[in-house]
């Protein structure tokens, strides 16, 4: 039931939907309450466009789990993309890695990363960060990411 109700989360956060409830720097806060949940979910988001390509867009979501247990960042990105690639991640220009793509929904690919103390540390001191998609295996589309008023966001997260 909490995958159904993080699954349904998830495709309404991917959407954009839901109530802005604050914003730090190029992030907003948005929460909901997906049907059969127990209580409000919110979200950590930016949606952010490939600067050489208006149609790609891509969707990053931070959230803690249902159960508090857990934070994950989950990342939504266009159809067609070439999923045995993955989704890679550059921050400052230095190669961080990549997360695979667990499944497809009507609005987009996501790939799903459990953030660890070391990832945040990582996302709390750069500057820049790049997510990498690709449409075949040489063809790399760099997202860029602004990271101003994540960790304020993060920490804001209820």
């Amino acid at each position: 039931m909490l995958a159904v109700a993080l699954l349904l989360g998830l495709t309404q956060a991917a959407s954009a939907q839901g109530a802005v409830r604050s914003v730090h720097g190029d992030w907003q806060i948005r929460c909901d309450t997906p049907p059969g949940a127990q209580g409000e979910q919110c979200a950590l988001i930016q949606s952010v466009v490939a600067e050489d390509r208006s149609n790609a867009g891509l969707t990053v979501i931070v959230l803690k789990t249902a159960d508090q247990k857990s934070k994950l960042m989950r990342v939504v990105a266009p159809l067609g993309v070439l999923l045995p690639s993955g989704l890679g991640l550059k921050l400052d220009n230095q190669d961080v890695g990549r997360a695979g793509f667990v499944r497809c929904l009507p609005n987009g690919c996501v790939a799903e990363v459990v953030m660890d103390e070391k990832l945040l540390g990582q996302l709390r001191g750069a500057k820049t960060a790049t997510f990498i998609i690709f449409e075949t295996p040489e063809e790399g589309i760099g997202f860029p990411l602004s990271l101003n008023g994540l960790g304020e966001g993060y920490d804001k997260l209820p």
